[in-house]
């Protein structure tokens, strides 16, 4: 029998004591045998049955410790309220909202009308808390009451979502308009010609194509930086395995992004001992290219650009690309490598460019395990440095 099920022995004791007695009244045996069994019967009839003693799952049935111990090391923050007092708070809480806010009323430690709106239904529900932990913070606030008296409060931070959907929006809007551009462009000059038909003067005809010819390619060029990307961050979590030496790969990259106009300005400083690195010779070569090419095109035509390889004390390969012109203002250096940011847009625009060169060389080397650094100063130029890990092996086992 379940602890929870208590059999009536003061009732069949009484039964037992009644049954003696009619039988020393003169009453029947039987009749008082059916007496006494019809009432233990009734008696065990009315023992309540095990369903209705099962306690209901409710957060009482645990000790404050116990709940402690049970939420502490949730990775989303949690509040354990009584009443409108935060009873307990685990280790994410604390660290989002302080160690402070133990005892102290939710609603003046959350701060937010919407949490405090949220707080006040007798039946919980979800709410969406913005700026609890920073300008820019997003929170998802769940409140769960437990009984009368307790409820749990569950925060999960929706900010690093909200940025992305914001840059996917930002990408969407940005390569729409750069693409709408040159497109436009095209449309116009070449519905220009079609309005003049035979009448055009050669001489604008000319340089209405010579226009539409560099609009394309510009074009052309746009939606194959965009391809790339897209390739580029599809694998930037493969981290490539095969080894090359770093110095051939980059001696020739440099000369195709300098290019036979601008081969001259070029100044090659390789090591004598190969640098061997973990990489896929494409990319570190398209790498390579758009550092050399924006050194060249950013800086001063009649200056040079110096591309640089060795190896530091660290074991890492130090590729570094430096040109002597105008310099890049301090406030914009942090934001270079977004997708599509110019520091002139005008200048960017006249000299080809697509805004996606250093987006596409800081993905590149995500993807080698590297990091990149760009340092400036106004008037005397920039420098743009790519660390990627060394590997040692003999230079006649490299391709």
């Amino acid at each position: 029998m379940n602890e929870n099920q208590r059999f009536p022995w003061a009732g069949v004791a009484l039964a037992v004591l009644t049954a003696v007695g009619m039988l020393f009244a003169g009453a029947g045996f039987w009749l008082t045998l059916v007496v006494l069994v019809l009432w233990v019967a009734s008696l065990w009839l009315l023992i309540p049955r095990e369903e209705a003693f099962t306690p209901k799952p409710d957060a009482m049935q645990f000790t404050r410790t116990e709940m402690r111990d049970l939420i502490e090391h949730s990775g989303l923050p949690i509040l354990m309220l009584d009443g409108s007092r935060i009873a307990i708070a685990n280790s994410a809480a604390r660290e989002v909202l302080g160690r402070h806010v133990i005892g102290q009323d939710v609603r003046v430690a959350l701060r937010h009308p919407a949490a405090v709106e949220l707080l006040g239904r007798s039946q919980g529900g979800s709410a969406t808390i913005q700026g609890l932990t920073g300008p820019r913070s997003i929170w998802q606030m769940n409140r769960q009451p437990l009984d009368n008296r307790y409820s749990l409060v569950e925060l999960a931070n929706r900010t690093a979502e909200a940025d992305i959907s914001r840059a996917h929006t930002d990408f969407v809007a940005n390569a729409s308009h750069e693409l709408r551009t040159p497109l436009a462009s095209i449309i116009g000059y070449i519905e220009t010609l079609v309005e003049e038909g035979d009448d055009v003067d050669p001489a604008m005809a000319a340089k209405f194509h010579t226009t539409v010819l560099r609009e394309a390619k510009r074009l052309q060029s746009l939606v194959d930086d965009l391809m790339s990307l897209s390739r580029i961050e599809a694998e930037k979590h493969d981290q490539p395995s095969d080894k090359l030496s770093f110095a051939p790969v980059v001696e020739q990259a440099a000369r195709d992004g300098a290019g036979p106009n601008r081969t001259e300005r070029l100044i090659l400083d390789m090591p004598e001992k190969p640098v061997v690195i973990r990489g896929e010779r494409q990319q570190l070569e398209q790498l390579v290219r758009n550092m050399v090419d924006n050194g060249l095109k950013y800086g001063s035509p009649e200056t040079e650009v110096t591309v640089t390889l060795r190896e530091d004390e660290r074991g890492m390969a130090v590729l570094s690309v430096v040109d002597r012109g105008e310099g890049i203002a301090p406030e914009h250096i942090p934001h270079l490598t977004r997708r599509f940011y110019r520091t002139d847009p005008g200048r960017s625009r006249a000299a080809g460019g697509t805004g996606l060169g250093l987006a596409i060389v800081k993905h590149i080397v995500e993807r080698h395990r590297g990091r990149l650094d760009i340092t400036s100063k106004l008037g005397q130029g920039t420098t743009v440095t790519v660390r990627i890990p060394a590997v040692a092996e003999p230079p006649e086992t490299l391709s």
